[in-house]
């Protein structure tokens, strides 16, 4: 299965956009591949207005989010990979979505016939049920 951060990323940004919003993406600058203009990176983090009249040529695609924007009235090519999304909001309202490191899809094996470690298969390991922590709600009044 592929990851469904990208698809969050564009359903929320197509609702941003529809109810007048402005999106902004929060993006994890240490991840590689990750280019944008370092003078406005704060802590390892930069915060991207994605909406359509402050960037050209944006594209959102699975692998990554590309366009061009200005930066203190400099031109620039943003390049950002999905898994650098740590969250979208829209400026106004605060309401967005934020994504976990959880979120991205354990590596796939190189081969059916590659061992696991502790020397299961990958078939053997697949079959083990994952340890989950329990959901909880909380009454907020």
């Amino acid at each position: 299965m592929t990851s469904r951060r990208p698809y969050l990323i564009r359903a929320m940004h197509e609702w941003m956009t529809d109810n007048v919003q402005t999106p902004h993406l929060m993006v994890n600058v240490s991840i590689a591949g990750v280019v944008v203009p370092p003078q406005y990176v704060q802590e390892d983090k930069i915060i991207l207005n994605v909406s359509y009249s402050a960037c050209q040529n944006l594209t959102m695609s699975n692998e990554r989010i590309e366009f061009n924007a200005r930066f203190g009235g400099q031109p620039h090519h943003v390049v950002v990979p999905i898994q650098a999304v740590l969250g979208i909001y829209a400026r106004e309202t605060g309401q967005g979505m934020v994504f976990a490191e959880e979120d991205e899809l354990p590596p796939e094996p190189t081969s059916s016939g590659d061992l696991a470690a502790g020397g299961q298969s990958s078939a053997e390991t697949a079959a083990k049920p994952v340890p989950r922590s329990r959901a909880q709600l909380k009454i907020v009044k």
